[in-house]
């Protein structure tokens, strides 16, 4: 039996989910950065990270990613899609684009994805758990209640926060988010 008779078989490209989930990166890598400014749980977060601290998340094997770096006030600030020339503290990596799509269509939660071995961690287990407490606050502030349900292992109680803190705080972060502040 000669192998080499048989062509090789490749998988079409997935050029609409490759650019939903490039478009949401970008989008999650801005308001990260604009929670980091505006929310106090965030800020905290980012503060309980080592100095040198540099995320990328992306999506395996040659997909979109994203590149988010605490900065010199303690802040995270968003550095784009390429990570060459940067020092990479926590690679968080999605093994295919179908687990990227379920995660950024919020029909799985990011624990969940986690729990079904959907993500890849490279670093410190501390430092990804915080960076996925960051991602299910920054969801919150994006997403409409009844889909942030969905997207977060648990709600936040809104409770204890007024409510003109919490819609001004989301006002913020997405005025922040599409301005690049």
């Amino acid at each position: 039996m000669n192998t080499t008779a048989y062509p090789e078989i490749k998988p079409k490209d997935k050029f609409i989910k490759k650019l939903y989930v490039m478009v949401m990166l970008f989008v999650v890598g801005r308001a990260i950065k604009a929670a980091a400014r505006t929310d106090r749980a965030v800020r905290e977060e980012f503060e309980k990270l080592r100095d040198d601290f540099t995320l990328r998340l992306g999506v395996m094997p040659a997909g979109p990613a994203m590149v988010v770096a605490k900065d010199e006030k303690g802040r995270g600030r968003y550095l784009g899609s390429n990570p060459k020339g940067r020092k990479i503290t926590l690679d968080m990596g999605i093994k295919n684009i179908e687990a990227a799509m379920l995660l950024f269509t919020f029909r799985e939660s990011t624990a969940i994805s986690t729990c079904r071995n959907r993500l890849i961690v490279q670093g410190d287990l501390p430092d990804a758990c915080a960076v996925v407490r960051i991602l299910d606050l920054v969801e919150v502030y994006l997403l409409p209640k009844i889909i942030a349900k969905l997207a977060v292992k648990r709600y936040p109680k809104w409770s204890q926060v007024s409510p003109l803190r919490k819609h001004l705080g989301r006002i913020a972060v997405y005025v922040r988010t599409l301005a690049g502040i």
